[in-house]
């Protein structure tokens, strides 16, 4: 019988009690303890999980606990502090994103895990999401041919942030599903938003991330629209996909449709682009709670202390291109790019060796 892991919750707002949840729900978990400040929180989770300690000292809980691994989720501002508290105790740690408020703060918590031999993982939960599992699936079979675009919206009235812009509160779940689509790196990045209810805290952005063969990808964010969104569009050669993450079924549709240039032509009365309209079809998904899933991750690499599909380096990624959009706000949209010395290596090589190929055969 597997030896449960001890695991410990600091932060019980918005996002905390489904983590709490979560962990609790799971065979190879047992959920010792939760913190927070707020105590009318704690009294809440208490009546729901009473066999679970309720603490307000984040010392106290990292040291005297027992734990063996710790959930941060807190505001952003906190993560670093908190994480690097937590792993230099000794304990595996779990961040929710984004990982933290700089790129220099999260190469810290990387070599103080890799040091300390300890598991670091991000929660970019939509990697963990069937629909994105299958996507990523039918990109690396190559299905939908070279991809040339993807085009995302993620937008809702509210919840307002105080410490981050939309971007950073919104963006990181597209932006982590699009670096794992394409597998690479990108090689620049513009975003352009306004600030209208706090000033300085921008809260609607548009986001251009741009990678290698001419692809790229586009971010809308909003907490200004008056329906809730969550939408992707990857465009390949050969076919397309929508994914609606808000649709109870049906999440994802791929629709074989493409235009195509002719080949040769004499005159300009000869040019004719070429239109495919196949079928769409929707593919079979089992779907299970992405976050459920995340934290099973987290508790199989302790067991194997191995690297989470969203570690360090993925999450380091992430802050780096937020950062880049945070520079290009403040230049009203200039772009701003990224050495290649810095760019990671693909993690689809065989989707990589379709785009090659296409790319070469023109």
């Amino acid at each position: 019988m597997k030896k449960q892991v001890a695991v410990g919750v600091l932060g019980c707002g918005y996002w905390g009690p489904l983590l709490v949840r979560n962990f609790r729900s799971l065979p190879d978990c047992r959920l010792k303890a939760v913190c927070d400040v707020n105590m009318a929180r704690l009294k809440h989770l208490s009546t729901l999980y009473p066999d679970v300690e309720g603490m307000t000292d984040s010392q106290q809980f990292l040291h005297d606990s027992g734990l063996d691994a710790v959930v941060i989720a807190t505001p952003v501002k906190h993560h670093y502090s908190l994480a690097k508290a937590s792993l230099l105790a000794g304990k595996h740690t779990f961040i929710e994103k984004p990982m933290a408020s700089s790129s220099a703060e999260c190469e810290e918590l990387i070599e103080i895990a890799q040091r300390n031999g300890l598991v670091l993982m991000i929660d970019h939960t939509f990697l963990y999401s069937a629909p994105v599992q299958k996507i990523a699936e039918i990109v690396q079979a190559g299905d939908l041919g070279r991809i040339r675009y993807i085009n995302c919206r993620r937008l809702n009235l509210g919840l307002f942030q105080k410490d981050i812009n939309v971007a950073w509160d919104l963006a990181p779940h597209d932006i982590s599903i699009i670096l794992h689509i394409l597998g690479e790196f990108p090689t620049a990045i513009n975003c352009q938003g306004n600030a209208h209810i706090t000033p300085d805290v921008e809260d609607v952005t548009n986001m251009s991330l741009f990678f290698p063969q001419k692809r790229f990808a586009t971010i809308q964010s909003s907490w200004l629209e008056p329906r809730k969104i969550r939408e992707m569009t990857i465009v390949g050669t050969r076919r397309m996909i929508v994914y609606d993450d808000l649709r109870t079924r049906e999440k994802i549709r791929i629709y074989d449709a493409r235009v195509e240039r002719p080949p040769h032509y004499d005159t300009f009365a000869e040019f004719q682009y070429s239109y495919h309209y196949g079928d769409s079809y929707i593919p079979h998904i089992q779907q299970e709670e992405p976050l459920k899933l995340a934290c099973q991750h987290f508790l199989d690499c302790i067991e194997t202390l191995s690297q989470p599909i969203t570690g360090g380096r993925q999450g380091l990624e992430m802050i780096r291109i937020l950062e880049a959009a945070s520079a290009s706000l403040k230049m009203h949209g200039a772009p701003m790019t990224f050495s290649n010395g810095a760019a990671p290596a693909p993690r689809f090589a065989k989707a990589e060796e379709i785009l090659q190929a296409e790319a070469f055969a023109g």
